[in-house]
């Protein structure tokens, strides 16, 4: 089964972090990117760009409308993914544990609705 774990982190705080902590931090992530690929897990990855470059886009009345970023009033912003392949969700979350982020912000594990599992059988 595909999960995504979502990485959340506070921008702030991340902003503040110095650069030897930085290139550590980028070390930690490399490793545990490799350690997800030799394992035959990682399917997918990356990290996201800061809240300022996201976008919102609603349609509403048949207009669309469009907002630019920040928008999140959270301590936490979404900050990057993996998407994995795991035998059950009990590994999906050893996975997440073994993440960075796991140490200094979230990762929200969510199993991907596959659309073979919802659409009419033909």
């Amino acid at each position: 089964m595909r999960y995504m774990l979502m990485i959340y982190a506070d921008e702030a705080a991340m902003a503040n972090v110095p650069t030897e902590a930085t290139y550590q931090m980028s070390a930690a992530y490399d490793a545990y990117t490799e350690a997800l690929k030799k394992s035959g897990t990682w399917l997918a990855g990356d990290r996201l760009r800061p809240s300022q470059a996201t976008t919102l886009v609603r349609m509403t009345d048949d207009k669309t409308s469009v907002l630019d970023g920040p928008y999140a009033d959270t301590k936490e912003q979404l900050a990057g993914f993996y998407m994995i392949e795991a035998e059950d969700a009990d590994a999906a979350i050893a996975w997440a544990a073994r993440c960075p982020a796991a140490s200094t912000g979230t990762v929200e594990v969510r199993p991907i609705w596959e659309m073979a599992d919802y659409l009419p059988k033909k």
